[in-house]
């Protein structure tokens, strides 16, 4: 225990002898982690989003309770029929009450405070697939015409393929700019380990000379660009979960779209961020370990024998 110690303080030690460089080290794992874990959470957005919309329904008609105000008793059944002879109409199915509160509960599970309603506010539905999606307005108009029956028509065919054409763009730039960004922090954290062994070359030195083993001698490097990944990770993670949080109680009032995403999504990313930042980081110290030796070999200065 008190070797593992040792070598966490001299980790330690090195991360505030280098501190500007270590900063931006991290800095460069912040910026690209954090452009692919904005990417990864517009996706979970879109997918959430599209659920109600994954099996081919682009319009969703609320229905009155049949017998109150005036609606018949078989007024659902009538216009479902009458929507199913629609030119444009590929598929029409009727959704009842017990329907739509399965289907609220499987959208919600994860906001238990916005289960706790009587599910017989929940009115039934006509769900609708067109032949062409282009129709969405057409057939939206001729559903509001029958104000007798229909309580409210949604469409979200234009925001969802807007939606999905930002979201490829964004992915696209998003990892782009990742991977590059990446591959520059594992480069800046692997010069950060080449200038640190530079600071500590004669401390090395009387390390091995007193019998310290080459492993002994790496770890502390090891550890430190370990740390840097690991820090960049956690403030990418936690910067774009916070804006996520923001953008959802901003659009808290949207009818149309979630904007929210669940925290166990995030856990779960979020600890396999930090594992990426952590390999990233112990990738770049062996980077630098190696780039240190190759240089010092070359240049005929005195190292370490088998460093």
């Amino acid at each position: 225990m008190s070797r593992f110690l040792f070598l966490v303080k001299e980790a330690l030690l090195s991360l505030r002898r280098n501190a500007l460089i270590v900063a931006g080290a991290v800095l460069a794992v912040f910026i690209s982690l954090s452009l692919a874990f904005g990417a990864l959470v517009v996706n979970e957005i879109l997918r959430i989003n599209t659920l109600a919309w994954q099996e081919g329904v682009h319009v969703i008609s609320f229905l009155k309770d049949p017998g109150v105000d005036g609606v018949p008793v078989d007024a659902h059944e009538a216009l479902l029929a009458e929507v199913r002879s629609w030119e444009e109409v590929e598929e029409a199915r009727y959704v009842d009450k017990t329907g739509a509160w399965l289907e609220y509960q499987e959208l919600f599970a994860s906001q238990e405070e916005l289960l706790d309603i009587d599910p017989n506010v929940l009115p039934a539905s006509i769900r609708i697939e067109l032949v062409d999606i282009d129709t969405h307005a057409a057939i939206k108009s001729r559903l509001q015409q029958n104000v007798l029956v229909v309580r409210e028509v949604t469409t979200a065919a234009d925001s969802i393929e807007q939606l999905q054409n930002l979201s490829s763009v964004l992915n696209v730039l998003g990892l782009g700019m990742a991977v590059v960004l990446g591959l520059a922090a594992v480069v800046l954290i692997a010069n950060t380990i080449r200038l640190a062994i530079y600071a500590r070359r004669d401390e090395v030195s009387i390390m091995k000379l007193v019998g310290a083993s080459n492993w002994f001698i790496r770890v502390p490097f090891l550890l430190e660009g370990m740390v840097e990944g690991v820090v960049g990770a956690a403030l990418a993670v936690f910067a774009v979960w916070l804006g996520s949080t923001n953008l959802a109680r901003a659009g808290s009032g949207f009818a149309l779209f979630r904007l929210d995403v669940g925290n166990d999504w995030f856990f779960r990313w979020g600890v396999l961020f930090l594992i990426f930042g952590a390999v990233a980081g112990i990738i770049g110290s062996m980077l630098g370990l190696s780039r240190y030796l190759r240089d010092a070999e070359s240049s005929g200065a005195e190292v370490p024998t088998g460093f």
